[in-house]
């Protein structure tokens, strides 16, 4: 009886420490291309905040493209603050550089807590390759 209460002690140890491990393994890559519309930029912030207070531990990245770049651009953001606070968490914002170009946006007109990738569509389903889950933000 004694080693059965032992094999059922460590197995329930190694489940735990399992849970828990892959509970930390949580990669999720985001995809936002409307920030058009202020409730869509408010909806998905609340999405952020809501994860990451459920799963501190785990990865984040925001592709941002196409329609989407308002949503880190200093003199159109509604969201400036709650963006400067996920990114203090670790949330990855990353900007498209192609819908940069096409739209003519600079740099210096992105708040400063963005990061660049050449082409937004690839980062999104290089993480995918990588076993990122895939989520559309927003409503």
């Amino acid at each position: 009886m004694r080693n059965l209460k032992l094999i059922v002690l460590v197995g329930f140890f190694a489940v735990s420490a399992f849970a828990q491990k892959r509970a930390n393994h949580h990669k999720i890559v985001f995809q936002f291309t409307n920030a058009v519309d202020t409730l869509q930029q408010k909806a998905f912030i609340n999405q952020l905040n809501n994860l990451t207070a459920h799963w501190p531990d785990a990865k984040y990245e925001v592709v941002i493209h196409s329609m989407g770049l308002p949503f880190v651009m200093s003199a159109k953001s509604k969201q400036l603050n709650a963006i400067k606070a996920l990114r203090a968490k670790g949330v990855r914002f990353l900007v498209c550089e192609n819908t940069m170009k096409n739209q003519k946006v600079t740099k210096d007109q992105l708040i400063p807590e963005v990061e660049y990738v050449k082409v937004g569509i690839a980062e999104i389903v290089e993480k995918q390759e990588q076993g990122w889950s895939y989520i559309k933000g927003g409503f």
